[in-house]
């Protein structure tokens, strides 16, 4: 009511997130905090975490997860999360989804709130398809298929597990970097430009990120892929890069690739 479309539409979810808020506050809630799927420049003075929706299962949707979040974060919406392995389409009994999943899941390990969820055919058939109320047939939803790391045999489970204990012993520093996105608004996870703006290669990468201050991602987003050609930004004060996986200290200012077996995923520490 507060004016056209083409003037207010976007401040809609600003209001919808802070009438949640202020609900909430009223019920007794000391720290409101809600799961939204739409958000806009403010939304998160408001507890609001913010998923990209229900996407698709696939490389390419997975691909602009990655830049999606990149500009949530520079937008200064530092909780945001997405359905690992996509929500629509991901047939727990395909080798091709098993793939994504786990490329996927590797990097919802390196995001500000990891979340695994979506609608898993083949759909479970209903004996009795309908219920009623008030004398009308109603079709029920039939169920999707088990969602847990344990649900896609174990070999996916084994690396599943190790990144849900990778999460956790991360627990510390993605606490201290939420505790900075809170007092000064810089983004847990950060295009390369944000940390390393005197780096003009920086600026065109769009396809690894930081997380934090100390660790730089690089999600595999191709199918079949088994190595990374990564990009290393310039490091001063004698720092310098280090593979995760194997140790091996690099120089920054520089591209080189990395192999990516499926059980990893390339992540570099600064030193």
């Amino acid at each position: 009511h507060i004016g056209p479309a083409m003037e207010c539409s976007n401040i809609y979810p600003y209001y919808y997130a802070k009438a949640w808020y202020d609900g909430l506050k009223e019920e007794g809630v000391a720290q409101p905090l809600s799961l939204v799927r739409c958000a806009w420049a403010g939304s998160q003075k408001f507890g609001a975490v913010v998923w990209s929706g229900d996407v698709h299962s696939d490389f390419r949707s997975f691909r602009n997860q990655v830049q999606a979040g990149l500009s949530m974060a520079i937008a200064g919406i530092p909780w945001w999360t997405t359905d690992i392995g996509g929500f629509l389409g991901g047939d727990i009994r395909d080798e091709q989804f098993k793939e994504l999943l786990v490329r996927w899941f590797q990097w919802g390990c390196f995001c500000p709130v990891m979340r695994l969820h979506g609608e898993r055919p083949p759909f479970h058939k209903l004996e009795k398809p309908y219920h009623e109320i008030r004398g009308h047939q109603i079709k029920q939803m039939e169920s999707g298929q088990d969602n847990e790391v344990w649900s896609f045999g174990e070999d996916i489970y084994e690396i599943l597990s190790k990144y849900l204990k990778l999460r956790e012993s991360l627990r510390p520093y993605i606490k201290q970097q939420m505790e900075i996105a809170h007092e000064k608004g810089t983004p847990v996870m950060r295009p390369l430009m944000y940390d390393f703006y005197d780096d003009e290669c920086a600026w065109e990468v769009e396809d690894e990120y930081m997380f934090g201050s100390k660790y730089l991602v690089c999600p595999v987003m191709e199918a079949g892929a088994r190595s990374r050609t990564v990009y290393l930004p310039v490091l001063t004060d004698g720092e310098r890069w280090v593979d995760a996986a194997t140790g091996t200290e690099y120089d920054g200012g520089q591209t080189v690739t990395v192999a990516a077996p499926l059980e990893q995923i390339p992540v570099f520490e600064r030193k």
